[in-house]
C-alpha cells in the first residue's frame, strides 16, 4: 500500500480553499494508497515516512518561499517529490519567462525591475505590475498610463519588502478571450478551462482578488497545444512532471502566449472536470510506487 501526503497549506481558523483536495483523498483512497493531507510547514511530520509527497496547494509559497523552497529540498532528499525540488525553484521565480522567451516559446512580453532599479512605465498603453514571486494575482495591479504615480507607489512597496517586480503589457485579448489554463498529468493534457480577467481596472495591488473568475471548461485548441508543448520542452534540463498548468492569453496578434507556466502547486479543477479524477489518481499512484 503506498504511503502518499498530499502538501497543503495551514488555513488557520478560516476554511481550506482547496476543493480538489477531499476529492484526491477519498480517491486515493479508493484505489489502495494510504493518503493524508498534512501542511507543509508542519514540523511534527516525518516526511521520509512517505513513498511520495505530492504539492497540491502550499498556497502560503509565494511568500515564504525563504522556508518553502529549503523544505521542498530537504524533502526531496528523504523521499521523492513532485514536481521535483529543482523543478519547483526554477519555476518559483517568473524570470522564467525570460528563459522561455529566450528559448522561442512565445510569451507575454516581461520586464523586470529589481530593488534599487529605476521604474521605466508604459506611456502609451494600460500595464501589469506584480511580483516576480506570487500567486493568486497577490500585489498584482493593472494600471493606465496616467496612474504612473499609483504604479511607482506600488513598485516602491515590492522594492521595499525585497521583492523584484515585473511589468507587462496588459494583454487585451484576455477580455475577448479570457485565459486558458492547459492541464497536464502524467505527460498527458488532461483537460483545459477558461477564466475571464482577473485584473480589473481601478482594483488596488493589495486587495483581495477572485483567482478563477467565471471558470469554465474549455476545449485546447491545436494552437494552443502546441504553444503549451513549446513551453514545457524548454523547462531546464527536461525533466519528469508529474503535472503542469500552462496558462495561455491572445496576444496582438491573436495567437496565444504564455502568461504563466504552473509547476509548482496548481489547481487542478478537478471540481470543474470530475472525469479525469480517475486520471489523476493512476498517474499519482504509479508516481509512488517507483
Amino acid at each position: 500500500m503506498p504511503r502518499i501526503a498530499l502538501a497543503t497549506y495551514d488555513p488557520g481558523t478560516q476554511p481550506g480553499k482547496d476543493q480538489d483536495l477531499p476529492v484526491l483523498l477519498r480517491a486515493l483512497t479508493a484505489a489502495g494508497a494510504d493518503a493524508v493531507a498534512r501542511p507543509w510547514d508542519d514540523p511534527d511530520v516525518e516526511w521520509g515516512a512517505f513513498d511520495l509527497v505530492l504539492l497540491r496547494s502550499t498556497w502560503d509559497y509565494s511568500w515564504r518561499t525563504g522556508e518553502f523552497l529549503p523544505w521542498v529540498e530537504r524533502v526531496g532528499r528523504v523521499t521523492r517529490i513532485a514536481n521535483p525540488a529543482a523543478v519547483v525553484r526554477w519555476n518559483s521565480d517568473k524570470r522564467y519567462l525570460g528563459e522561455l522567451a529566450a528559448a522561442g516559446v512565445p510569451v507575454v512580453p516581461t520586464r523586470y525591475l529589481a530593488p534599487g532599479e529605476t521604474a521605466e512605465l508604459p506611456s502609451d498603453r494600460d500595464f501589469v505590475v506584480k511580483p516576480a514571486f506570487g500567486a493568486g494575482a497577490r500585489f498584482a495591479a493593472r494600471y493606465t498610463p496616467d496612474e504612473h504615480a499609483t504604479a511607482v507607489g506600488h513598485l516602491a512597496r515590492m522594492h521595499g519588502e525585497g521583492l523584484t517586480a515585473m511589468v507587462q503589457p496588459y494583454v487585451a485579448g484576455i477580455d475577448v478571450g479570457g485565459e486558458r489554463a492547459l492541464q497536464f498529468f502524467g505527460g498527458r493534457l488532461l483537460h483545459a478551462s477558461r477564466k475571464r480577467a482577473v485584473l480589473a481596472p481601478g482594483t488596488a495591488y493589495d486587495a483581495d482578488k477572485v483567482a478563477h473568475p467565471g471558470l469554465e471548461r474549455w476545449t485546447a485548441t491545436d494552437a494552443e497545444l502546441a504553444v503549451a508543448r513549446r513551453a514545457l520542452a524548454a523547462v531546464p534540463g527536461a525533466p519528469e512532471l508529474l503535472y503542469a498548468r500552462v496558462d495561455l492569453v491572445d496576444g496582438a496578434d491573436g495567437r496565444p502566449q504564455v502568461m504563466e507556466l504552473e509547476l509548482v502547486e496548481p489547481n487542478l479543477f478537478l471540481f470543474l472536470h470530475p472525469e479525469s479524477t480517475r486520471e489523476v489518481v493512476a498517474a499519482v499512484l504509479s508516481a509512488a510506487r517507483r
